[in-house]
């Protein structure tokens, strides 16, 4: 049974065609070297144009898109050979790596930040200074243009991904690639991307707490709001939390507690601070809509022991500390004796009138 007649009962029967993975497949902007030893007209540095065709002198346009560097030497030397620049057994053609260019490919399902992302960009990968009596080097490694790190540009994979069968899409084509070994330490097939792949990361049934750290398509860390904005800090200056335009950094899988402590919400009189509250405010970024999650700051340090009780952090979560019954009352007396003095503007404006 020959390979296209397989492939059209694998898509009657409704099962995704598994296609075979290439190493290094080409994408346009990519270039490389045709070298035949004295010819003048061929052999030339090629760019991969917007088409994934090569232009070619007196041939034309080829099509070189999704193949690697070996095969596009074989089609090279075939076209030569069967349009007679070249009589067969003379031709010595060899086909090396310049430069791999960015890729831009769409992401989407249990990601942080889903969408069309750009990777292998120079800007990111600076090339490294060759002196002048350095050989010429030819070849390019695209370290920067495989799958997980397109998943990386997209924010990381969320709690609940299913990591076991993300799904690459090209040409309408799909193979599913099992990333657990990230987190197991097993080895993966890192798949090179081409320009125009789609990856989508399907949702699991179950929130994974292994998937919570940082690691090759988890984020590092992550940006998160705090406010403690009273005793036993007076200001966010003085409780020592910088809270930039951007928030504060935390690990990735850091708590609710954790930011809670690091906002100097804990500690202090167990008198008169032990039953201070907490909020975790989290605004999802898809729908807009706002959830909130209160806790007891000393339950949420002492007692919690699930996602439910002491929720892990998402990017751009907010937490706010709000003061003891003590404190609180402490300071409404402190205001009515404000009032109430002397002292107080107001009542020597009443008694000026008077």
């Amino acid at each position: 049974m020959s390979l296209k007649l397989l492939k059209g009962w694998l898509t009657v029967l409704g099962w995704t065609w598994m296609w075979p993975v290439s190493a290094l497949p080409l994408s346009p902007g990519d270039r490389l070297e045709v070298s035949i030893p004295k010819d003048t007209y061929f052999a030339r540095v090629y760019e991969v144009n917007q088409d994934g065709n090569l232009e070619v002198p007196f041939v034309g346009l080829v099509p070189v898109s999704g193949l690697e560097p070996p095969e596009v030497q074989a089609k090279l030397s075939e076209i030569l050979i069967a349009q007679k620049f070249f009589p067969p057994q003379r031709l010595q053609l060899s086909v090396q790596m310049v430069a791999w260019a960015p890729v831009q490919v769409s992401l989407a399902g249990e990601l942080f930040q889903p969408g069309r992302v750009l990777i292998n960009d120079p800007k990111d990968n600076p090339p490294t200074a060759i002196s002048d009596t350095s050989r010429q080097i030819t070849g390019s490694n695209p370290v920067q243009r495989y799958l997980t790190t397109a998943i990386r540009a997209a924010g990381g994979v969320l709690p609940t991904a299913d990591v076991t069968q993300v799904q690459l899409i090209r040409q309408g084509q799909a193979t599913i690639v099992d990333l657990s070994g990230i987190f197991s330490g097993q080895p993966i097939q890192d798949l090179p991307l081409i320009n125009g792949d789609q990856i989508i990361v399907p949702r699991s049934e179950r929130f994974q707490n292994e998937l919570m750290r940082p690691s090759q398509i988890t984020p590092p860390g992550i940006k998160v709001f705090v406010s403690n904005l009273t005793v036993p800090a007076t200001s966010n200056a003085t409780s020592a939390v910088g809270n930039q335009q951007e928030g504060i950094t935390f690990p990735y899988g850091a708590r609710f507690s954790q930011a809670v402590i690091s906002a100097n919400c804990a500690g202090g009189i167990n008198a008169t601070n032990a039953d201070r509250r907490a909020m975790l405010v989290r605004v999802d970024s898809l729908t807009g809509k706002t959830t909130t999650v209160e806790r007891q700051v000393e339950d949420l340090l002492r007692a919690s022991t699930n996602n439910e009780e002491n929720p892990p952090l998402f990017p751009r979560d907010g937490v706010v500390c709000y003061d003891s019954t003590v404190t609180s009352l402490r300071d409404r007396f402190r205001s009515i004796s404000d009032i109430l003095s002397p002292l107080n503007p107001i009542l020597l404006l009443i008694n000026l009138f008077k």
